[in-house]
């Protein structure tokens, strides 16, 4: 007997953070509409959503986060002053945000963890499994990642979640795992998760980074679980009762990346990321990695 599984539309998108490690310019500046180049990254991952397939995304804002939304709607004065001048590419460039997918909102309040922003979107999502993007990933689109994550789900069930090998040194920055391989190459099975554990607690050095495919049963787990690592509810808490009870809502799988990665939660690395973007940009690229090995042989 063949299961059939439902397809997933919907994607959730926290957004509620108060981007701290970028004041001032965070002080009335949503982190999410921080320039990469030149689209704010909430866009990139609003668009790898949609890539996958994603047509249906809820963003999880917070106050001061207004900017996402008049992003993601249409500009009528704006569309109309371009328009008026025939700049026919800017007018598709401005209204590319607003034709993406079809957006919604919701406040998550109190800032009380990742655990507790997903949770919030269990009105929205229902009893359909769905996917989770953290704003600070942007995973390069030639590296389909999340249309493997819903692959593996649609496959095994239960929730899927993104992994990445780092330095033993580095793991405390992240939820690590605890898994063994399957018959699939860079799919494992995860058995336990700690949250942000210190070299010598973590179980490996596989690193949660922020891709999610999450069954709906994480719902009632998130609702029963108690805050965790820095007083807030932990969504890798509630993944790991998942992996340890799959009665719960399934099995925990895990997909091994191995590409390109664009880290822009700290400062230096969103430098890197927008210099790394820059460079392979067909339309800045040339001139400006021209320009940026003349600037780094005098600077050396």
């Amino acid at each position: 007997m063949t299961t059939t599984r439902t397809r997933i539309t919907k994607a959730v998108i926290p957004a509620a953070g108060l981007g701290t490690r970028f004041l001032p310019a965070t002080k009335a500046t949503p982190k999410e509409m921080l320039p990469v180049v030149d689209k704010p990254a909430i866009q990139y991952v609003v668009e790898e959503a949609v890539t996958a397939g994603l047509s249906d995304v809820l963003m999880v804002t917070g106050r001061n986060k207004r900017p996402l939304e008049d992003h993601f709607d249409r500009n009528y004065e704006l569309e109309q002053v371009l328009r008026d001048k025939g700049d026919a590419a800017k007018l598709a460039r401005v209204q590319e945000s607003s034709d993406l997918a079809t957006m919604h909102y919701v406040r998550q309040g109190d800032p009380r963890g990742l655990g507790h922003a997903v949770l919030c979107a269990a009105p929205h999502v229902g009893d359909q499994p769905f996917a989770v993007l953290l704003g600070d990933d942007l995973i390069d689109p030639r590296d389909p990642l999340l249309t493997k994550m819903i692959e593996v789900q649609e496959e095994h069930g239960g929730s899927v979640i993104a992994l990445m090998e780092v330095e033993p040194e580095s793991i405390h920055l992240y939820g690590a795992a605890a898994a063994r391989p399957t018959a699939d190459q860079d799919v494992v099975r995860v058995s336990d998760l700690v949250e942000k554990p210190s070299a010598e607690e973590a179980p490996s050095n596989l690193a949660i980074i922020g891709r999610y495919v999450l069954d709906p049963g994480v719902f009632e787990v998130l609702r029963k679980t108690r805050p965790g690592r820095g007083g807030e509810i932990q969504l890798t808490d509630a993944l790991q009762s998942l992996a340890s009870d799959t009665s719960l809502g399934g099995p925990v799988h895990g997909v091994v990346f191995r590409g390109r990665r664009y880290d822009t939660g700290d400062r230096g690395d969103y430098l890197r990321a927008i210099v790394r973007l820059a460079c392979e940009r067909e339309d800045l690229g040339p001139d400006f990695r021209d320009w940026l090995r003349s600037y780094v042989t005098e600077e050396m």
